[in-house]
């Protein structure tokens, strides 16, 4: 990286970056000098400076993504950007280093790293144009698209296939997820997307990347010192409230029948693709396979039966020796594993496909064996059904060593960003989750005017959440908000029994369209909403947080509940049972915490630019019957609070 502007240390060089009449007010378009902004700037260029970690929570409309950038850059030294979603990822990556580079006048370099499933394996793609039913099953115009794509992209990211559906079925055929990579042995690994992009990472000063291959290269880097983000001097987690999830995710083990089913489809497709093995060793291994599906279904028949009480719920917890029953049909399914992984290995001439087929079988085996015993005290082991799938799951009950050790620790300097990480103005919550110990901190609030740009609505009654007649007295409330607003809503719920209540309550009459989460993928539903214009939008947790509609079409965002984690969740019991055996409250310590910054991310949706107006209504009346309510109105943005209806028409009269 050369051409660095300014003299003397980074933090002079940032500040005359972000001065009046500056590189950034230059060369940025609409950019405005905002004080908050240029503080937090300066925060991070000290830490980077001091190798230090920085704990930096910076308001919505603060604009922290050049708050980071901007010191990241000036400083010359490499900078991994880690963040919560991809959209995000790609918006740095696409628009705001390409707006810096003009504006600073300085030369870099960046690759906007993804995790493997969202690259286009060649190798199978190769398979999948020489397969005439593989072709087939797509509608001719999707196929033509789809191999006139693979054949010109030069970076085989799956983002660059516009037009398709999310769930397009067919890219897990092609793409080059972790389990299905040849690795070093594929015929096409020298023009792996995956290999190249990598290889561009390492040449890179400044590297993008999301939480998930975050977690996935600390993983790496557990067994080999070599990941697979290049070594960085700086890092920059965003939305850093999101890490502990990610990497409780990440770093759990699951055999799911999902993951059955893709390892019995890729094991028939290779066995198909086997030329040069004898057909006695193939027919040995097909008999194997068999073998497995037929022991896989019996043994997740039995599993199905253990969570048959489980009243609805999608988790279910295991204690030790709760899963008696399925020992007998694990030890046979392990069996069958380990036997195919013996006959591949057994197999002459076997092609790299195969063989890793083989491989696989061992893993989930492994797996399999570690989930049955229900014994590592640091997890916490349940069942988790989705759809029509099913898991046996143990996931880690306490990520702060993990985060710590093999995220915090090994980089000179970090800094964690978000527009929510305190709580009653402190960091101590986030500090004890992610493991983080000596800090600098910085908080800047918002540049919004909240107090013009919104309201804060809460009913003057309200049955008790619990209670039965709650869901009916929410669905009252939210058409009444509605017609005030005339449509323009996000309504978030807790749950998804609660969004079917409401949604069975809202009339046919209603006169503004109504989009409901599950009807079609999220990227649609929220295309749809903000074209109609004065849409309602019912949904749940996948919406709370990395949405951003900017404009009227987005007026107001209905909460119905205070999003308490559910304690009869299988993490969050286990979470809270480990603390309240350090002689902790988990409730002040964890819950209380945990909602504040869930609830004012569903919050966040609602003004994302200045001139944004509308309505915050939560439904919950615990907001003010109860002492912890004061936690979440002091968290509150600085709007006026109402509680008459008349008041939301009043408001956008004016």
């Amino acid at each position: 990286m050369t051409g660095a502007i300014g003299s003397g240390t980074l933090e002079a060089a940032v500040d005359a970056a972000f001065a009046p009449g500056g590189p950034l007010s230059r060369g940025v378009a609409e950019y405005e000098p905002r004080p908050g902004q240029r503080a937090m700037a300066a925060a991070v260029a000290r830490a980077i400076e001091q190798g230090r970690v920085l704990l930096a929570e910076a308001g919505t409309g603060t604009g922290k993504t050049l708050a980071y950038l901007v010191p990241s850059l000036l400083s010359r030294r490499r900078v991994l950007v880690s963040t919560g979603t991809k959209t995000l990822q790609e918006q740095i990556h696409e628009k705001d280093l390409a707006d810096l580079r003009a504006a600073l006048g300085i030369e870099f370099t960046a690759t906007c790293l993804k995790g493997r499933g969202n690259y286009l394996c060649l190798h199978r793609f190769d398979q999948f144009r020489e397969n005439p039913l593989s072709l087939a099953l797509l509608e001719p115009e999707v196929a033509d698209r789809l191999v006139a794509w693979g054949r010109q992209t030069a970076t085989g990211d799956r983002a660059e296939l516009e037009g398709l559906p999310d769930d397009f079925d067919a890219w897990g055929d092609l793409s080059a997820s972790s389990e299905n990579c040849l690795g070093p042995s594929c015929p096409r690994h020298d023009d792996c997307f995956v290999t190249r992009m990598r290889q561009q990472a390492a040449r890179s000063d400044l590297v993008v990347v999301n939480h998930h291959l975050l977690c996935a290269d600390a993983s790496v880097r557990q067994e080999s010192a070599a990941g697979v983000i290049p070594d960085c001097d700086v890092a920059v987690i965003d939305e850093a409230h999101q890490l502990e999830e990610v990497a409780t995710n990440y770093f759990g083990i699951a055999v799911s029948t999902f993951r059955l089913e893709d390892w019995r489809h890729d094991a028939a497709r290779a066995l198909v693709a086997a030329p040069g093995v004898d057909e006695a060793a193939l027919a040995a291994i097909r008999r194997a396979a068999d073998s497995v599906a037929d022991r896989a279904a019996r043994f997740f028949d039995v599993l199905r039966f253990a969570r048959a009480d489980a009243r609805g719920e999608e988790r279910v917890r295991l204690a030790p020796g709760s899963l008696s029953e399925a020992q007998a049909p694990a030890a046979a399914l392990g069996g069958a594993l380990d036997e195919l992984q013996g006959e591949v290995a057994l197999a002459a001439n076997a092609p790299e496909d195969l063989r890793a087929i083989g491989r696989r079988a061992g893993e989930i085996r492994d797996h399999l064996a570690f989930l049955m015993r229900v014994g590592d005290p640091d997890f916490v082991y349940y069942l988790e059904a989705r759809g029509r799938g099913l898991a046996l799951r143990a996931s880690p009950i306490d990520v702060s060593a993990i985060v710590r050790e093999l995220l915090l620790d090994r980089l000179p300097a970090t800094i964690l960003t978000s527009a929510t990480l305190a709580v009653a103005g402190r960091f101590s919550y986030v500090r004890g989750r992610l493991g983080i110990g000596d800090a600098d901190e910085i908080r800047v609030p918002s540049e919004f005017a909240y107090r013009d740009q919104a309201i804060l609505y809460l009913p003057p009654r309200m049955p008790d959440p619990r209670s039965p007649q709650f869901a009916a007295a929410a669905t009252r409330e939210i058409l009444e908000i509605l017609e005030r607003t005339e449509g323009r809503a996000f309504v978030l719920f807790t749950s998804y029994s609660m969004l079917r209540e409401v949604e069975r309550g809202v009339p046919a009459s209603l006169p503004y369209p109504v989009l409901v989460q599950g009807q079609a993928p999220r990227s649609q539903l929220l295309r749809r909403f903000r074209s109609l214009g004065n849409a309602v939008l019912l949904a749940t947790s996948s919406f709370w947080q990395g949405v951003d509609v900017v404009g009227e079409a987005l007026s107001c965002v209905i909460v119905d509940k205070i999003p308490f984690a559910s304690p009869g969740d299988p993490v969050t019991a286990a979470r809270i049972e480990a603390i309240q055996a350090r002689g902790e409250s988990a409730f002040t310590e964890y819950q209380v915490p945990l909602a504040v910054l869930t609830l004012l991310q569903g919050f966040g949706r609602l003004i994302r630019h200045r001139q944004d107006r509308g309505v915050l209504a939560l439904l919950d009346p615990r907001i003010r019957t109860k002492g912890y309510g004061a936690s979440f109105l002091e968290a509150f943005p600085p709007a006026p609070v109402t509680s008459r209806l008349d008041d939301i028409g009043r408001f956008f009269a004016r």
